[in-house]
């Protein structure tokens, strides 16, 4: 198989990339989550299941393989992701993309389409995160219970006083211990030690006050959304603010976490290639 490995440069940053698959074949791009992860695990995970693709794995500026940045709040925007994947598009010299985005990055693939929808052939978004206050208060409710303070700055800052992000996060995107050890055995495996930087600045620019939804009426493009009946960080209201929102469609899978891949991967895989086989018939036929 194809596989180019290289590091980019995009304005400020460098993107470390894995442009991997036929050259001919229609393409996607991997958002990840985060902020402050990596592409490899879905790679890792899912690299088998998307042979049929050329797909480009990237890992967002300052993160995962990607050099690191300074610690400035500016480098770590929404708009500064964005602008990188359309700098990045243009230095592979991709047409046309479908953006493949899971958590955090439906953020970034949901403003890159309404930005750049000429570019965009489609949004396939697992588990995506548009409001964060929304967010903040489930986190609150599952680790804390009762009601968080009305701040949601001040509700993360008292979670994350009483215990380390990830655990909290762990226990509404895992529903099984196997599913977390599987994903954090791989993240072990690429020697992707926690880095807490880009978490921490893209708070200080309000990550957690911050909601997206009122975006999505003016995205114009049917995005596809697939969820884990049991991503407590997503669904439902999260996933059906998208749906509802931007005219998109749903796939709920029973028993899978904020990684379904994981936790139901031939269900995942199936929802997937019908997401996608929509997305490419209509681009052929439009």
């Amino acid at each position: 198989m194809r596989e180019e490995i290289q590091l980019v440069p995009v304005g400020e940053a460098e993107l470390y990339v894995e442009d991997v698959g036929p050259l001919d074949a229609p393409t996607l791009v991997v958002v990840h989550g985060g902020p402050g992860g990596s592409s490899y695990p879905v790679r890792a995970l899912l690299g088998e299941e998307l042979a049929d693709y050329r797909v480009i794995y990237v890992d967002q500026r300052g993160t995962g393989r990607s050099p690191r940045l300074p610690e400035d709040p500016r480098l770590f925007t929404v708009d500064a992701l964005v602008g990188d994947l359309e700098d990045l598009r243009h230095a592979l010299g991709v047409e046309r993309w479908t953006l493949l985005a899971q958590g955090f990055g439906a953020v970034v693939a949901l403003e890159y389409a309404r930005r750049c929808g000429a570019a965009v052939d489609g949004l396939v978004l697992v588990g995506p995160w548009v409001h964060f206050p929304w967010l903040v208060k489930k986190l609150w409710q599952e680790w804390a219970g009762g009601e968080p303070p009305e701040d949601p700055e001040e509700a993360i800052a008292e979670l994350f006083a009483q215990a380390e992000p990830k655990e909290i996060f762990d226990r509404l995107m895992f529903p099984t211990t196997h599913g977390r050890m599987q994903y954090e055995w791989v993240q072990d495996g690429a020697l992707l030690g926690p880095d807490d930087t880009a978490m921490r600045l893209f708070a200080y620019n309000g990550l957690w006050r911050f909601d997206y939804t009122p975006y999505l009426l003016e995205l114009g493009r049917r995005p596809y959304v697939i969820v884990g009946d049991a991503d407590g960080t997503s669904y439902p209201e999260q996933a059906e603010a998208v749906v509802d929102l931007a005219g998109g469609e749903m796939r709920v899978i029973a028993g899978a976490g904020h990684h379904p891949w994981i936790d139901a991967p031939e269900a995942f895989t199936a929802e997937l290639y019908r997401a996608l086989d929509a997305i490419y018939a209509y681009s052929e036929g439009s």
